[in-house]
């Protein structure tokens, strides 16, 4: 059955006020949120979710947004996988979607839904196939399923919201966010001017520094120090990669969580003191 035209608009209505709050957060500065210690006392850092509807509510109740006023809530890559309609196969990774911008707007200034490769391939129209499935297919077979002749509708409201996403985190300390990091950066720079500059259409599709910035899957550490040192940090916080045991550690300079699987984790730093990477790592929890 269709959802009703109510419905709808209240999912329209979601997105719209997350982009606004994507573009408005305390500590936003271009296309990246800084959080200082004046915003923030921790901070929970989480991996790709992929439609993961039950590490997406076990990861609410662990934060408890509501409770404790001076976390902060980092979450990535929804869009492709989970669970399927029945009728249609369609992907139902959309409706956890629509969740992040609810919660998003419930805490405009403590939720930073960073930029994924799932959702720039939304943007762009860039072909996923995994499993000989073709993932913006199915993605879009289930906002058929759900919304009908409304779904371009819906479609028109989640684009501004993955737009106006951030690239990136940046903690005190040197501790950097984001969903991955470029490739060869020790033998070219990354161009960081996508961090500052205001972004124009063409960035979002395939080959540009976005895209560059969440494909990466080189995990040597030559490549891990240059980019830390090209983005003025000593520690890197990814997702990206899967993770059989919940996160990894390619390399001294970098950390990698997941959380779309039962092994599913997360850290909370926090904000007022510099942590060793070791004791980064020992701070890693299984999400109960």
């Amino acid at each position: 059955m269709v959802a009703s035209i109510d419905y709808i608009e209240r999912i329209v209505g979601y997105f719209g006020k997350g982009a606004e709050a994507n573009r408005q957060t305390a500590g936003r500065k271009g296309n990246i949120v800084e959080l200082t210690p004046e915003l923030a006392d921790e901070v929970m850092i989480t991996g790709d979710l992929h439609g993961h509807r039950r590490n997406f509510n076990r990861i609410k109740s662990t934060a408890a947004l509501a409770q404790n006023p001076r976390r902060h809530l980092i979450l990535q890559e929804v869009c492709h996988g989970g669970a399927t309609y029945q009728q249609s196969g369609g992907c139902m990774s959309h409706t956890v979607l629509e969740d992040v911008a609810r919660l998003k707007t419930e805490f405009p200034d403590r939720v930073h839904f960073i930029l994924g490769n799932h959702e720039l391939a939304e943007l762009a129209d860039y072909p996923i196939q995994k499993n000989r499935q073709m993932l913006n297919l199915l993605f879009r077979l289930g906002l058929q399923q759900m919304y009908g002749p409304a779904t371009d509708h819906v479609r028109a409201a989640i684009e501004p919201f993955l737009r106006s996403s951030p690239l990136a985190v940046r903690l005190p300390h040197g501790v950097f966010v984001s969903h991955s990091i470029p490739e060869k950066c020790d033998e070219r720079p990354f161009d960081v001017s996508i961090f500052s500059r205001e972004l124009e259409e063409i960035d979002f599709f395939e080959r540009t520094g976005i895209f560059e910035l969440v494909w990466g899957r080189d995990y040597r550490e030559e490549n891990a120090r240059a980019f830390a040192e090209q983005v003025g940090a000593r520690l890197l916080i990814n997702g990206h990669e899967p993770c059989p045991r919940g996160f990894n550690t390619p390399n001294r300079f970098q950390l990698i969580v997941d959380c779309c699987n039962a092994t599913a984790v997360y850290l909370i730093l926090p904000t007022e003191r510099e942590l060793s990477y070791d004791e980064v790592v020992e701070r890693v929890q299984k999400l109960d």
